[in-house]
């Protein structure tokens, strides 16, 4: 028996593997033709069969540090976000707080909640996991101790230096929360005099846009300890990434660093809009936190803000760094597949994988990439969505005029994969394809809405158009021409009989 190779980290390159033919030998199924082997490979070579399960745990993946987020919007040009300065920043607080209802822990929480999402999104915690959180005494400090709890549950181990307490109920509630979590509180004596050796990212929450003049005892020597992380980037030494809520501590609101030996922030993330200071920030991931602002308030202060995508919290301002394609990695820890778990009939363990992918939420789980070859043997690959499952078969639908369904007529084979990032799985699927028949052809493009068989007839698939207008002219023209039925074009195509290759 092999033993089981454990994937430690992915390192994605372009090969063709050439696989060994299958026996069918080790499965017996009464009355049925012979099917083949699951065989369990990962990018660097098979798994086999094991009877140990370990502990699943889910990772996102990171780039030396830094993720192309899936979740935050990307706005490329920072010129095109407004900048506010300090009395429209105070400004547009009091209206939140006042005649708009919010109250100052709502507020909060969403700060907090858009500091730790933003860290998540580029920091992972298998590789950042310690986490200081420098609180001071105001809301910048209280949105430190929301994200510490947040990143908490993220899976970080944060610690806190919360040195002035504010004796109000709000943070005294903070307090008991991030307590009731066994997250250590540190005092200023109990912080090693380098944070390089102790910690992997650094919270700067000490002071916000409302601070003025000179930072006093024990911020003073805390930003300096900052400061000393930032020298010791430039030594080509690897410390600590500092992450500023809204302001790095210490600079003015509107002008930035002005003595030049201020902190120098891996990571801003700006809260409700960026403050003019932002504008002097040079570190690799500048976000937007702070999905609250609502309609009145930007057309008051005629604010230009990015949108948040989906259920995001944070926004990327600007591109993010460029990167080494070659460092692109992601660690694993996922279940081996032991033979006594999977289904002896590869289609019965494809539905329970499905089942699995569309109990997980996972976009599109039956979204899979079709490869197909023509009678010049050079492949293509394109992604199109499965329509049906039956015994043997795997049904989706195309336009008999495309360029798959010409190559399929002229080599009548085809290989799917499915990909489920959430689930650590994919499935590789290859083998014959026949045409189904007419009535089901047309009993499938009559059930789908009238602009999508709209959409169908016009998009006259892998043909060069003039433009987007010779679109809407074709669409316009069939609404009036089929205003009472559509006549049915496009065709489906049905993969039989298939050999299996499941991999995880």
């Amino acid at each position: 028996m092999l033993q089981p190779l454990v994937r430690r980290s992915k390192n994605m390159k372009c090969l063709l593997t050439q696989f060994s033919p299958f026996k069918f030998s080790n499965f017996n199924y009464p009355n049925q033709t012979p099917k083949p082997n699951l065989l369990l490979p990962s990018p660097t070579g098979f798994w086999s069969w094991s009877s140990t399960i370990n502990r699943r745990e889910y990772c996102s993946s990171s780039i030396t540090g830094v993720k192309s987020m899936a979740s935050a919007k990307i706005v490329n040009d920072p010129d095109s976000v407004s900048y506010l300065n300090q009395r429209e920043a105070a400004e547009i607080d009091e209206i939140l707080m006042g005649p708009l209802g919010f109250s100052v822990d709502q507020l909060m929480e969403l700060a907090g909640l858009s500091v730790a999402t933003s860290i998540a999104g580029v920091y992972k915690p298998a590789e950042h996991s310690r986490v200081l959180a420098l609180c001071g005494p105001g809301n910048n400090g209280g949105d430190g101790l929301v994200a510490a709890r947040h990143l908490h549950h993220f899976g970080y181990k944060p610690f806190i230096c919360y040195p002035k307490r504010t004796a109000k109920a709000l943070y005294n509630g903070l307090v008991t929360q991030l307590e009731s979590l066994s997250i250590p509180f540190l005092s200023v004596e109990d912080l090693p005099v380098d944070f390089s050796s102790s910690f992997d990212i650094v919270v700067d929450a000490i002071f916000g846009f409302s601070f003025h003049g000179s930072p006093r005892p024990p911020f003073d020597d805390l930003i300096q300890r900052l400061v000393a992380l930032g020298n010791a980037k430039q030594k080509n030494q690897k410390p600590p990434v500092i992450v500023s809520v809204d302001i790095p501590s210490g600079w003015h609101v509107e002008e930035g660093d002005l003595s030049g030996e201020g902190i120098t922030p891996d990571m801003l993330v700006s809260l409700t809009a960026p403050k003019l200071c932002a504008n002097k920030f040079s570190g690799p991931h500048h976000f937007l936190g702070g999905r609250f602002v609502p309609p009145t308030i930007a057309e008051k202060f005629k604010l230009h803000l990015p949108a948040y995508s989906g259920t995001s919290m944070c926004v990327r301002i600007g591109k993010p760094p460029r990167v080494d394609i070659s460092a692109l990695r992601e660690n694993y820890i996922s279940p081996v597949l032991s033979k006594d778990q999977a289904e002896t009939d590869p289609f019965v363990q494809f539905q329970k994988w499905f089942d699995d992918a569309m109990a997980a939420g996972l976009k599109e789980p039956n979204a899979m990439a079709l490869s197909t070859t023509g009678k010049d043997g050079k492949p293509s690959s394109r992604m199109v969505l499965l329509k049906g499952l039956e015994k043997d078969s795997f049904v989706w639908y195309t336009n008999y005029g495309s360029q798959k369904a010409r190559q399929l007529s002229e080599n009548p084979q085809a290989a799917l994969l499915f990909y489920w990032d959430g689930l650590n799985r994919q499935v590789r699927i290859e083998g014959p394809v026949e045409k189904v028949s007419d009535e089901e052809s047309e009993e499938y493009f009559h059930s789908r809405p009238r602009g999508s068989q709209m959409g169908a007839i016009v998009s006259k698939q892998s043909t060069v158009i003039p433009g987007r207008e010779f679109l809407y002219q074709q669409q316009k023209e069939l609404e009036a021409r089929y205003s009472d039925g559509l006549v049915t074009l496009a065709q489906p195509l049905k993969l039989l009989n298939c050999i299996y290759i499941i991999e995880v």
